[in-house]
């Protein structure tokens, strides 16, 4: 790949952040002067990695070249390797979603990449400057791994067969990969265009097959110095005299699992629903047994909203995941942790079940950018 100048780095970045953008705009946004960015422009364009798209008339009446980034810029990848689902979406370096797919139940992982890359190979989109795939697992360090492994070098799945699933997916092996915690990927995408934009500190908690939490302390994720930052999973339960705590109890506790459990332990009324789904659809058309579990299972949230604002203090929890969602939860959630914790906003996902797709997607846009310039010429 072309080495950049640094002011043609410096400009590739804000504009790919802008969208598009004017030569006197991408000088404000670099800080750099107007015949710098001029000539960081007219390198970006000879790369291909700038087009210009059209003019814009400004409040002077004198007419501007409007820029946006060009197809040798290229593409990224973003899998999320979900317990039920496999979903995939390629961007642009703007953020620009430009194919998507979902494999479910029994749709093979890897083909479902395979159809976006050849989408992309297609379509003459550019070079695919990285892959970033979510996992439902801790992310750890894995240092001395080999650089030609197709696996980040950077980071692994703590769990064999999570690894074993990211192997199967058969990624080029000349292509970037980076793995990512599930949930901190959704927290990303609440961060930035969810529930949570604006805020700089936050908690998601997602609740639904396991439970997770995001933290996000002054805008960036906070992962732990091993990876496992937000594994609630692992919060000791039962903690009573004579009740031995077991490996993830809590999860098995609060999960979807553990409440349509007590539903079909305690239900009386005939046809034991199916699913979480058709419980909170019973419990909104106004069916009582469904709402009295709904409301049990809104409490036990709340309590563990209430573990993790005594630890954090974040302001704000945002509620995900396939249960955590459903804005009947919110009430019962509120109260309990207004009852057992100081006072806190609560607020359901606004991204949904594409949290974890977007965030990765917006994680591997960065990477590619980074991608791109940093092999940008620096002065010493």
């Amino acid at each position: 790949m072309q080495h950049l100048s640094e002011s043609a780095g410096a400009v590739f970045a804000v504009l790919a952040e802008a969208g598009d953008a004017t030569r006197p705009r991408l000088a404000q946004l670099a800080g750099l002067s107007k015949p710098t960015v001029s000539g960081a422009v007219a390198e970006l364009e000879s790369a291909g990695l700038a087009t210009r798209t059209g003019t814009t008339t400004g409040t002077t009446g004198r007419s501007a070249a409007v820029y946006r980034i060009g197809p040798a810029a290229g593409t990224v990848l973003a899998v999320d390797l979900g317990s039920t689902h496999t979903a995939v979406r390629a961007c642009t370096l703007d953020g620009t979603v430009v194919a998507s797919r979902t494999a479910r139940d029994e749709a093979l992982p890897a083909e479902a990449v395979r159809g976006v890359l050849w989408g992309l190979a297609r379509e003459r989109l550019g070079p695919v400057r990285g892959v970033v795939v979510a996992v439902p697992d801790v992310v750890r360090p894995a240092s001395g791994r080999q650089r030609d492994h197709p696996m980040s070098p950077c980071t692994r799945p703590a769990t064999p067969s999570i690894a074993a699933a990211v192997d199967a997916l058969a990624l080029p092996s000349h292509l970037p990969v980076h793995i990512e915690n599930n949930v901190n990927c959704a927290a990303l995408a609440e961060l930035h265009e969810g529930a949570a934009k604006g805020r700089h500190t936050f908690g998601y908690l997602q609740v639904g097959y396991g439970i997770g939490l995001g933290i996000v302390v002054g805008g960036h994720v906070l992962r732990g110095a091993g990876g496992a930052a937000g594994e609630l999973a692992r919060l000791p339960y039962p903690w009573l005299p004579g009740r031995e705590s077991v490996l993830e109890g809590m999860e098995a506790y609060v999960g979807a699992g553990a409440l349509m459990r007590r539903v079909r332990e305690g239900w009386t009324e005939g046809g034991v629903p199916e699913g979480a789904a058709e419980l909170f659809t019973l419990a909104g058309n106004g069916h009582e047994a469904a709402a009295r579990f709904v409301a049990g299972h809104a409490r036990e949230v709340g309590r563990l909203a209430a573990a993790t604002v005594a630890v954090l203090d974040p302001g704000l929890i945002v509620l995900g995941g396939g249960i955590g969602a459903n804005p009947q939860l919110l009430p019962g959630v509120r109260a309990e942790l207004a009852r057992l914790s100081w006072p806190t906003e609560v607020v359901g996902s606004e991204v949904g079940e594409d949290a974890t797709v977007a965030g990765a997607a917006r994680l591997a846009v960065a990477r590619g950018i980074q991608t791109v310039t940093e092999g940008s010429d620096k002065k010493h």
